[in-house]
């Protein structure tokens, strides 16, 4: 049993020591490993897309264990709700992240870079401008340039103070001057030697890092890594998810505008065809592809999905339910057109100011040519495909069936009793009963009131029904 106790503890001490230098050999490559890098593109208007790629990209840096990230960025800003988002992701991300201004860091962007750990700029760059403005240029109220006084000046208080020792005095300094960050949105702001009032702040590189608001000037990704002091280096780059790829390409204008002629087009052929089929299912599909992505870009509100779907139920009823085609048809191609329209402009709510009309008449001229085109398309398709001549012509019937070749909706063999007489079967008031050849048939007196028993002549035959005289007279 001591010699067994002996050999399992002797395992145990080796299996011990193999994993204590397993550890150490981790460690060491660990310590002697490149640093990663994870770098992500803020190269398009700060909006939606901008914010989903943000989150994708930290979450992924997380899993890769990254000791950087790094964001390139041009742009000349956005909406604020989202670089807002984009803001407090960097505040709280336990990675350190810094920026490269390729460009612009204008509006938004400033934003975005000032919650930066690190910040460096390209010769020519520029950074601030951060005022709230419409798509027009001009300044919103004071109440949205509040909401971004104090985004501005927090994002810059969140680095902290510097502490300096001047003349053996202990100096605490802001490492981002708040009231820069407020100069950059409020022209009413005076800073000495730095920026008058009137105007709104923006940095050049050399100015920015005077201010504090910049640690280099740089003019690629490697010089900003060397001017960090990140040596040994693997940069892993964000890639884009297949969903981002695919909203990307289905807000192209000429692919919304083929989509918006699907879903008119199987509309049309669906209404010429009996039950539920293909056309209603490609146009059902079409919407969805259309729909979804200006969605998820924060362009098509919910209420405007609801309009265009309350436009093809009232169209639906109005041709199914309703004889005619009346005020529920008009209003619902009003309904649909609406939809599609407002679908393709960024608004928010029922906000049509001036600076959406020049969109909102680009979208409705998009969506009624499509309509046109949809319509036009559909009628001239529906006659050379299902023609008899075209390979889908096996599918439409074409026969022509003539009364002149017996073919007839009612049963024809009363036409042959004209001239026949007969004996009213009922009194005719003036329609009743009468035997023909021993046979009952409706009909009715074309001399009005004829009493039952009395003998009656056919004189002619429609829509199934014998008209009868009193028989004249022999004598």
């Amino acid at each position: 049993m001591n010699l067994f106790r002996n050999i399992i503890l002797s395992l145990l001490a080796l299996l011990i020591g193999l994993s204590t230098q397993a550890k150490n050999a981790s460690d060491s490559i660990a310590e002697s490993k490149d640093k990663l890098v994870y770098k992500f593109d803020i190269k398009r208007e700060i909006g939606p897309a901008a914010w989903r790629q943000t989150k994708d990209a930290f979450q992924e840096a997380d899993e890769l264990n990254a000791d950087l990230i790094l964001i390139h960025m041009n742009t000349y800003g956005g909406m604020v709700i989202h670089a807002d988002s984009i803001r407090t992701a960097i505040l709280n991300s336990e990675k350190p992240v810094y920026v490269f201004i390729d460009n612009n860091a204008a509006s938004a962007g400033a934003l975005i870079s000032i919650a930066c750990d690190s910040i460096y700029m390209r010769t020519g760059a520029n950074i601030g401008a951060a005022t709230v403005v419409n798509q027009t240029g001009e300044a919103m109220p004071d109440k949205y340039q509040s909401y971004m006084r104090s985004t501005m000046r927090a994002t810059a208080e969140s680095h902290g103070k510097d502490t300096i020792v001047q003349a053996g005095d202990t100096i605490y300094r802001w490492k981002r001057d708040p009231l820069i960050a407020e100069a950059m949105v409020d022209p009413r702001t005076y800073i000495e030697n730095v920026i008058d009032t009137g105007k709104v702040l923006t940095f050049t590189p050399d100015e920015a890092i005077k201010n504090g608001y910049c640690e280099g000037i740089a003019n690629s990704v490697s010089e900003v890594l060397e001017k960090a002091g990140v040596k040994e280096y693997t940069i892993k780059s964000y890639e884009p998810s297949g969903i981002e790829k695919v909203v990307d390409f289905m807000i192209n204008p000429v692919l919304q505008g083929i989509l918006i002629m699907i879903i008119i087009g199987g509309i049309y052929f669906e209404l010429q065809t009996p039950g539920i089929g293909f056309p209603i299912l490609a146009s059902a599909i079409a919407a969805v592809l259309y729909f979804s992505p200006l969605y998820l870009e924060g362009m098509a509100e919910n209420w405007e999905i609801i309009l265009f779907g309350a436009g093809v139920v009232l169209l639906a009823v109005e041709i199914f339910v309703i004889p005619g085609f009346g005020v529920a048809g008009v209003s619902g191609i009003i309904f649909i057109i609406t939809g599609l329209t407002l679908s393709l402009v960024d608004n928010v709510a029922f906000d049509f100011e001036p600076r959406h009309i020049k969109t909102i008449v680009a979208s409705l001229l998009l969506v009624i040519f499509s309509m046109l085109v949809a319509i036009v398309g559909s009628i001239y398709l529906s006659k050379k495909l299902f023609s008899s001549n075209s390979f889908l012509g096996h599918l439409a019937l074409s026969t022509v069936e003539n009364a002149e070749e017996g073919y007839v909706g009612v049963d024809m063999s009363a036409k042959s009793m004209i001239g026949k007489i007969g004996v009213a079967m009922s009194v005719l008031r003036p329609s009743g009963k009468v035997i023909i050849d021993n046979q009952i048939y409706d009909a009715k007196s074309e001399d009005g009131f004829i009493d039952k028993e009395t003998e009656v002549e056919v004189i002619r035959f429609e829509t199934g029904q014998v008209y009868v005289i009193k028989k004249e007279s022999d004598e």
